[in-house]
């Protein structure tokens, strides 16, 4: 995911040094005795991106005032499991590409891929005991597993076309948002900052991650190819009930609601044209933009109990700039 804007570049520099420290975390603790872990390892690393799970674990910390070297540790470990989870995630999605570029099962073999997922999240777990936290290995412990649930929720509703708004949202605070609360959350635990504020960070991730998955979803209909490093009208192709999706049947007429039904279950893209027009002329792609700035709104009212710092600026230029967001 990538986020168009001066004001979010801005914020990330501010965090340049601390993301290349995390970077020699990676390097060193991707090291392998197996010349197969590292090349794939190294590949899906290297894809890019902005890294923005460990990159809102940093800007907590400051905006927090801790600035100890186990955040780099920890974002390190976040990172590690979002890229498990993308190895994973394309290989049960059958994904060619990813930000432009062939996806590490398109290289090297799903068995590949899926095996040097299960080592980045076991070597994660190494390093996340190295904070001797309970509370962090219990926060990152929970969040796998969330996670872990959130795929299997998603397989189970591929092809549904009767997935509701709620069932939805279940999913996608699962799946992605969980990872971003997290990051949030470790950062008040880095801290040792009191529940209110760990409640008002983890909220905070929350509502970013949720928003981002939105913006993501709406993307698949009303993004560029080109800039989003993947094929518009995969998320239907998949057989996703996505938001604009479900919005466009509830306001749809009875033939639109067919057309949409018909490829949900058949993961067709014939009509992909006359899906696109219909999700547009029923405004559900603005109700989904709309949905997505609902959450960014909730993000902003979380930051306000963290004292103005830029950093935490910085958290709320995130959040602010959200919407802007093409690819």
């Amino acid at each position: 995911m990538t986020v168009n804007s001066s004001s979010t570049a801005a914020a990330l520099a501010l965090i340049a040094g601390d993301m290349r420290a995390m970077d020699a975390v990676i390097e060193r603790r991707l090291s392998s005795d197996v010349l197969l872990v590292s090349q794939v390892s190294q590949y899906i690393v290297a894809a890019g991106g902005k890294r923005l799970r460990p990159a809102l674990l940093l800007l907590m910390c400051g905006a927090l005032g801790y600035q100890g070297d186990q955040r780099f540790n920890l974002a390190a470990v976040v990172e590690f499991i979002h890229t498990a989870t993308l190895l994973h995630d394309d290989v049960v999605d059958e994904s060619a590409l990813r930000r432009g570029r062939a996806t590490a099962n398109a290289a090297f073999g799903n068995p590949a891929s899926v095996l040097v997922g299960d080592f980045l999240y076991s070597r994660a777990f190494q390093m996340m005991v190295d904070a001797g936290d309970m509370r962090i290995m219990q926060t990152l412990a929970e969040a796998t597993n969330i996670i872990a649930e959130g795929e299997v929720l998603q397989l189970m509703n591929m092809h549904d076309a009767s997935l509701s708004e709620e069932a939805y949202l279940r999913v996608i605070r699962s799946k992605t948002a969980k990872l971003f609360e997290a990051s949030a959350r470790l950062a008040a635990l880095l801290a040792q900052a009191p529940a209110v504020i760990e409640r008002a960070c983890a909220d905070y991730g929350q509502a970013m991650g949720t928003a981002f998955q939105v913006i993501d979803d709406v993307l698949d209909y009303d993004g560029d190819a080109a800039e989003m490093g993947k094929n518009l009208g995969d998320d239907l192709r998949e057989g996703k009930a996505t938001l604009p999706l479900i919005i466009a049947m509830q306001r749809g007429t009875a033939s639109e609601q067919n057309t949409i039904r018909q490829a949900i279950e058949t993961g067709g893209t014939e009509q992909l044209a006359q899906i696109v027009a219909i999700v547009r002329q029923t405004g559900a792609l603005q109700a989904t933009r709309d949905a997505a700035a609902a959450e960014a709104q909730r993000a902003i009212r979380a930051l306000a109990v963290l004292g103005h710092n830029p950093y935490s600026e910085a958290l709320l230029q995130l959040a602010s700039q959200l919407l802007q967001r093409r690819s």
